[in-house]
Formats: C-alpha cells, structure tokens, sequence
C-alpha cells in the first residue's frame, strides 16, 4: 500500500472510531481497540469479559452496538468509494461534488448525491434532451418574461419527436422535474421536513372490508410517521403486503396545505415567483408535478423503508429481549424430571429425566377424550415415579395442559411423600427440536414426540441448556417476527443466545454439542470435536486438555477458556470464571496470604479485605482483578434468579371459566411495545395493555415486566368468539372505573394520555384492550400460536 493510501485508511478507520464513540457513549480510543479486537478475531462476550483494561470497560451491550454500526460504517465506506469511481469515471467529479459525497454521514444522503449520475433507463427528460429541448428549459427558466408558447415553437421538429409547441414544452417541462428531483440539496431537505411532519394514511381496499376484519381498526387511519409505534407501523405494512389496505404518506395534517408549502420550497430553490409574467404560470406548475409525481414518491418509498428498517429494529430488540429473559429464567437444577407433552386423541406423551437430563423412561398414556383411561394412566404415573425418584413435573403449556394438570394434581395426592410439585412450562419450540436433526442423532430410536416431552423436561431443570438446541426464531417470543428482515433477526437472536450462554457459562464434561457451540470462540464443528474427544477419552480434568482437540489452537483456547468450567477437576480455578491466563494474578495472592487457594475460593471475608491495587501489572489492571476477587468470593456465581414457579387457579382452566374481576396469578410469556401476554392456565393468554402495567406512567413494559416473571392480575374483559382477555396488574381497577383512573392522572377529557406518553397509553384498561384486539390477533399470529 502507498503512503497516501495508508494515510487515507488510517484517516477512515478515525472517522469511524469517532463516529461510533459518540454513538455508544465512549471516548474515540475505546472505541479503535474494541474495532481493533473485533478485526483480529476476538468475540463481544470475550471482549467484555476479558478486555476491560483495553477497552476501558466497554460491556456487552455497547460492544454489541458498536459492531452492528462498524459493519454499517464500513458498508457506507465502500459505497463512497464506489460512487466516487462511477463519476469519476464519467468525469464528472468536480471537487465540490467530491467534498459533499466524502461528507455524506448516511447511505440516503449518498444516494441522494449520486442520483443524477447513476446509470439508468432512458427517462423522459433523457429523450427531451436528445431532442434539443434543454436550451428551451433552461431559457425558460433564466427568463420567465418570455412566453411558453412562442419560445417553444421555435423548437418544434418532426424528425426528432417534437410535433408541436405543446410536446416541446411537455419535453422541457420534464427536464426540470427530472433536475429537481435529482437536486440532493432540494431532496435532502423535503425528506427532512416530510419525515417531520408526514401523517401514514392507511385506508381499506375497496370491497375487502369483509375479508380484511382483522385489520379493520386500520380502515381509515392517520398518525404521524415520526410518533407511530413500531407495532402498529408493521401491522399496517402487513395489511399492505396482504392487500386490504392502502397507504400514502400525506404531506401533514392538512394535505392541500403540505402540498403546496412543498410546491413553493420547489419553486424558490428554482428561482421561481408568481409575479404575472408568462411564463411564471408554467414554471410553478412544473413544481406542482415535480412535487406530485416525481419527487412525493420518491420520498414516500424512501421514508416508508427507513421507518420500517426503525420499526424492525425495535421489533428485533423485543425478540431479543424477550429470549433473553426465556433463557436466562431461572433453572430448578439437577432433580429428577417427568415431562408430560399434553395430548387429548393422540395421547400424553411422558419421559423422566435423571438430575444430569439423561434419558430414563417413556410412555404414553390415554386420560383424555376419547379413551378416557383416567385410573390407569395415574396408576401408570404413580410407578414410574416411585421407580425413579421423580422430584418434579413438568407440564407443557399446549393443548389439554389444564386437564393433564388436573392428572398431575391427582398424581400428587396419591404420593404425598415424595413431595413432588408440579410446574406449567412453556413448550414454545419443542416441536421444532423434536423433528430436528439435533434431536434424531441425540434420541435416533425414539419416536418424534416422545422427544417432545424430553425437551419439556429439561426445559425444567435448565431452560437455557435446552433452548440453545431451538432456532431462536422458533421459540416465538417475537413481535411481528415474520414480517422483519430474517437475515437481521437471525444474526441479532444468535448474539443474544450467545450473550445468554457465556454470561451463565458451560460446564465442558456435560454440555451437549449445541450448548458448547455457542461458547465464545468455539464453531459448531470444534463443538463436536470437544463432545467427540470427551467421549473417547472421558471428562477433561483441567482446561488446557482443551487444546488435545482437533481444530481448538490457541486463539480458539484463549476465546473460550473462560467461559467452559470443569468442576470437580484437577484445577480448582477451572470451576470459575477466572480466565487461565489470570492465574498468576491469584498465584501472588496467594504466595501473599500463605493460603492454599481452595482455602481462599468461597471465603468471602478474607476475600473482602484484600484490595485490588495490591495485585495489578503491566497486563492485568484494577477491573480484571476487581472481577477475579469477586469470583474468588463466590465461585461460578450464577446471574439466575432463584427458580419459582406461578400457581394457576383450580377451576380455572378453560376461558369460559373466567369471570370480570377475578384475580390470578399467571406467567409473563412475551413482552412487546404495547403490553405484556400473560399465561392464565386457559390456553390463551391475556393481554395488558401497557397502560394496565402500572399505576404510574409506563414508557416501556420492559421496565415494569420481562418474560418468566410471576405476577398477579385481575381481569377486565372476556371476548369468549374472539379468545380475547384483558387484563390489568393495578389490582384496585374496576372495570369501567374511568374516574379513578383520570384521578390518577391516567386519562384525560381530552382522550389523550399523559404529557409525552405515547397514543393511547393514558387510556383506561378497559378502553385500550378493545382497541388493541387487531393487535393482538397480528401478534399472535407472528408468534405461530
């Protein structure tokens, strides 16, 4: 690389450093060692765990950011240069062109920039050129004084298209709106003020009104594009892609008004005024079309794709909110499992798991309609769990769960001194997982949903050991997910699942291949060789036999290391988190304290006394030490919560058994930008419209909720045709009660909700939850229920 060109590149990777520290909230230094971490191949979880001195502390979620930005950055990059070659070689690259393409900060504004450059079909205006009409444009333009008509009769040529004065002007006229709407300035600041202030417009497909039911809260509607939630701006993009709606981008409140505030910035960026000469008439209806039929467009499809590019984001973000929470609830641990997979024709289907998830019994069983062998089905229950131990039960939450919990109820009384409990779990995915390939090579004998109730099982003792094995976009937590950019989705779901796994960490001798395949560093197929090894050798006693596994070198050993525990191993530090290349760090504590080092691990007060200065070097600062104190303290800390489990009401299994005002207790199983679902034990779960959450004002339900939380709730509507529930956590609510609510200052007698809150998050419960059904139809659909 010459001199120059390795300037510029230094001078690039600047610019993007900066642009991303002002982003995340770092210093421009953080900012080029994380990039420059990232390039030699280290991972976020490694980085942020083990590289807080490079980075200046720089956590995951920062990290996260600042990669998805990096890649955007340096797309945006190769654009530029990509542009600056195209025009260059047209030689048409002046030196203001290039200083405004080299300042461009965003794909729009480039494109915006290289719009009159780029190679495309013959257009109108090309033709009218061809035909020698630019002269009579630009004549025009400079001198309005003349008249349209006379002018352009002098232009008038059969051989070139131009048959009269009429088609001479039209030719002219569409030089203009052609040159007007390809004026970067002119378009850069119509988006802005048209992203500002335009209002989506959606309307139903003539004689869809039947057909489209499902979005007929959106028949006629208007909100402004910039405050439209993200939930409602998909739903109305899937009315669209369905076609039963219709959308425009209308120039504000007052179309007619927008449009010619439009029209006249078009025609004083040309020059153009209405002062009675004759071509001024001409002249600004040639604005007006520029702005209706050229440039409008353009900005609609524009704005449409940013804002829906915003609204997938923030519905990716949910997804992946709502997946961490599943797979970091908190686990029941090692005790021996039966899962039951609810059936009614087909059966339940049941396997019981030793406390390590080995597989030890399956059976089916026919309690159900139509065989209704309720006695024999218990009396089979009640040996296998005699004969194995069983601690818990776990009841897939699909259909015929209520009545297999009333089995599972009857179960319990027979056994009274195992002490067993029983515990409703989510089998989002099981299904996907049982027909998987994972699945056929862990159980190659075992019938498809018999692996079903494997999976619920050990979805019990460990939710994120068994979720790892199920596409994150299976497990349907997602809002709108089908309808956001799969790509993006996957690649955000894969970060989240691997955040999740080594923010828990891996025990090496009992992982499956698809947990240890999510472990920082390590591939799908090392994975396998790690489970191959350990298979043919047995269980490694210290981290470093790592290094005897095919394909896992030193940069692997050093990415991974940290995140895999060997317990019960040869090194006592190889059961925490202590990265190996910090054990000469706990070496000098304890060539210090002249204590064995299973003497020092777990006791908290020496521990505590000990300060962090005292054991920094060259490599390894205060925060690297602070962390490997704190694991000294309590080795192989779990961030979990303790496992509990929600309690459904008897007598309430079905929703026809609910009644207003009752109060349950149920399980949070998805958040999403308008409220949280909640599982009752009725096979539909209910809905709390985010102004149901709490009694004081709720900007985002992830604030108030996640999903796996346990919360009690009373009932406000039952929609029985429907399957609609409503549902609100403020306990004292009385349905219809709008005065105590507008008390609190909830509602107002203008209709709309607290100063700032967003559209209709000041309503009452009762109010919302019937606006929102459209809503929640959409979402559940999204989630594959």
């Amino acid at each position: 690389m010459q001199q120059s060109d390795a300037a510029l590149a230094r001078s690039l990777a600047t610019r993007i450093a900066g642009t991303i520290a002002a982003e995340i909230g770092a210093q421009p230094a953080q900012a080029v060692a994380a990039i420059a971490l990232l390039d030699e191949g280290a991972t976020v979880p490694f980085i942020a765990r083990y590289r807080k001195e490079v980075t200046g502390g720089l956590d995951d979620t920062q990290l996260r950011n600042l990669e998805v930005r990096l890649a955007y950055l340096r797309e945006l990059e190769d654009r530029r240069a990509a542009i600056l070659a195209s025009i260059d070689e047209q030689g048409k690259l002046t030196p203001e062109l290039r200083t405004d393409i080299e300042a461009a900060d965003s794909k729009a504004r480039l494109e915006d920039l290289y719009l009159p450059y780029k190679q495309k079909r013959r257009t109108r205006a090309q033709i009218a050129r061809e035909a020698g009409l630019e002269p009579l444009a630009d004549g025009l333009l400079a001198d309005p004084n003349q008249a349209p008509e006379v002018v352009a009769a002098g232009y008038i040529d059969a051989d070139k298209g131009v048959a009269d004065a009429k088609s001479a002007l039209e030719g002219a006229r569409a030089i203009l709106m052609e040159r007007w709407g390809e004026d970067a300035s002119l378009l850069g600041e119509l988006r802005d003020w048209l992203d500002a202030n335009g209002v989506i417009r959606a309307r139903v497909v003539e004689g869809k009104e039947a057909a489209g039911e499902k979005f007929r809260d959106y028949f006629d509607h208007a909100e402004p594009l910039a405050k439209i939630p993200s939930h409602r701006l998909l739903a109305l993009f899937r009315g669209r892609r369905e076609e039963y709606l219709n959308l425009e981008l209308e120039p504000g409140n007052d179309p007619e008004q927008g449009n010619a505030y439009a029209e006249g910035r078009i025609a004083r960026h040309a020059g153009i005024a209405a002062q009675g000469r004759p071509a001024d008439a001409w002249l600004l209806n040639a604005c007006r079309l520029a702005w209706r039929a050229k440039i409008h467009l353009h900005l609609m499809i524009d704005l449409f794709g940013k804002a829906r590019e915003k609204a997938e984001a923030e519905a990716i973000n949910v997804f992946g909110d709502n997946l961490k929470d599943l797979m970091l609830a908190a686990p029941a641990g090692p005790k021996v499992v039966l899962g039951l997979d609810p059936g009614i024709r087909t059966g339940c289907k049941l396997a019981i798991v030793d406390a390590t998830g080995k597989l030890l019994a399956t059976e089916t069983i026919y309690p159900h309609e139509p065989r209704r062998q309720w006695d024999q089905s218990l009396h089979t229950l009640k040996a296998l769990c005699v004969k194995h131990g069983v601690q818990l039960i776990a009841i897939g939450n699909g259909t015929a769960s209520r009545e297999t919990d009333r089995l599972a109820a009857d179960l319990l009384k027979l056994l009274p001194e195992q002490k067993m409990q029983k515990i409703v779990v989510s089998e989002a995915g099981a299904s996907v997982y049982s027909a998987s390939e994972a699945a056929a090579k862990e159980f190659p004998g075992l019938d498809v949903s018999l692996r079903g109730a494997v999976s619920i099982a050990r979805r019990l003792q460990d939710p994120l050991a068994e979720l790892v094995k199920i596409e994150p976009k299976a497990i349907g937590v997602g809002q709108y997910q089908h309808d956001v950019d799969q790509y993006r989705l996957a690649r955000a779901l894969d970060a989240r699942v691997e955040d999740c796994v080594n923010a828990v960490g891996v025990f090496v001798n009992t992982a499956s291949s698809a947990l240890l395949a999510r472990v920082a560093g390590l591939t799908p197929s090392v994975a396998e060789n790690i489970v191959v090894h350990r298979d043919a050798n047995g269980p490694f006693m210290r981290r470093r036999d790592l290094l005897k596994v095919p394909r896992l070198g030193e940069k692997t050993f050093e990415q991974c290391a940290g995140f895999l525990r060997i317990a019960d191993g040869d090194e006592p530090l190889d059961a925490s988190s202590v990265h190996p290349e910090a054990y000469p760090v706990v070496e000098r504590i304890v060539g210090m304290s002249g204590r064995d080092v299973k003497q020092i691990i777990g006791d908290g007060a020496f521990v505590r006394s000990l300060k962090p200065e005292q054991f920094t070097d060259e490599r390894f600062g205060v925060p690297t030490v602070r962390d490997i104190l704190k694991e000294l303290e309590k080795p192989g800390r779990d961030p979990r919560p303790e496992f509990k489990a929600a309690q459904f009401a008897d007598g309430v299994e079905d929703i026809k058994d609910l009644q207003v005002g009752m109060i349950l207790e149920g399980v949070v199983s998805n958040v999403a930008a308008f409220g949280a679902f909640v599982d009752i034990g009725v096979h539909q779960d209910g809905l709390v419209h985010i102004s149901a959450l709490s009694t004081s004002f709720v900007k985002d339900p992830r604030d108030v909720v996640k999903a796996g939380d346990i919360v009690k709730v009373k009932v406000l509507e039952v929609d029985v045709p429907r399957k609609r529930i409503a549902l609100t956590c403020r306990l004292d609510d009385v349905p219809g009660d709008k005065p105590a609510r507008e008390s609190r200052g909830e509602a107002r007698s203008d209709g709309r909700g607290p100063r700032g809150a967003r559209p209709g998050a000041g309503r009452p419960a009762t109010v919302a939850a019937p606006a929102n059904n459209a809503l929640a139809d959409a979402f559940a659909r999204a989630r594959g229920r």
